[in-house]
């Protein structure tokens, strides 16, 4: 896909070591709004530890970081989430035995003039953002831990997008899910770049990210080995370069 005007993100030359050892090897990516960049990588490529520094949970050693153009001061999860960054991880982080509406609001509860939760309300809000991202949803009343894969990434990434998250960054979203399971949140990720959110997806499996990104940011050793247009490329291509380290020929990166 063409980009016009300023990325949504950009990662520059940023470096990260860990005991003399760089995880991290002057890597420069970006993500522009209503798109999908792909993190690949063998583990210990640096992926993980590379997107950790845009999540706030570790610390670059060098470079910088710029969403929408400013430079950012991303010291922990709180700044990122004061940049409107929001991390869906692997595991979801919901509390299994609330339904929708609580976890959606947990920690955030909306209250009544009298200062009690507003339980009726946070339902009306729970049902009014998942009409917007996933309209078969049915099980508001029932606890999360009732609910299928797909249903539970449905309430985590509602949550997020209630608090108005521009910068998604998703960890393998459909390990586990079943083909059905994983329709639905290649659903929601097609809704989500709709509505002109960035996503970063952390992913191992090739295939998915031939299918839900629109570009493909392939990393060996701590170092960047390219991005490219998914669209430009073949499984084996990407494949080519997570193994070997190298750019496939004549295809920009």
């Amino acid at each position: 896909m063409s980009h016009r005007g300023t990325p949504l993100v950009e990662m520059r030359d940023i470096s990260i070591a860990f005991g003399g050892i760089k995880a991290v090897d002057h890597v420069t990516i970006d993500l522009y709004p209503g798109e999908v960049v792909g993190l690949l990588g063998h583990n210990g490529a640096g992926k993980s530890t590379l997107i950790k520094c845009l999540s706030g949970a570790y610390q670059m050693d060098s470079g910088a970081i710029y969403i929408n153009g400013e430079k950012a001061e991303i010291r922990n999860p709180r700044d990122a989430r004061a940049y409107n960054i929001e991390t869906i991880y692997q595991t979801l982080a919901l509390a299994d035995n609330l339904d929708a509406a609580s976890n959606l609001f947990l920690g955030r509860e909306l209250v009544t003039p009298f200062g009690f939760v507003d339980d009726a309300q946070m339902e009306a809000e729970t049902r009014k953002i998942m009409g917007r991202l996933n309209p078969n949803f049915r099980k508001f009343k029932e606890p999360v831990k009732a609910l299928s894969g797909g249903q539970r990434q449905s309430v985590a990434i509602a949550r997020a997008v209630y608090f108005n998250a521009k910068i998604l960054i998703m960890d393998e979203p459909t390990a586990a899910l079943g083909p059905h399971e994983t329709q639905m949140v290649a659903e929601l990720i097609e809704e989500l770049k709709a509505q002109g959110l960035g996503i970063f997806l952390i992913e191992h499996d090739i295939h998915n990210v031939m299918r839900l990104c629109d570009r493909a940011s392939v990393m060996k050793n701590g170092q960047l080995v390219g991005t490219v247009n998914v669209k430009d490329v073949t499984d084996e291509d990407i494949l080519g370069m997570i193994i070997l380290g190298k750019k496939p020929e004549g295809v920009a990166c």
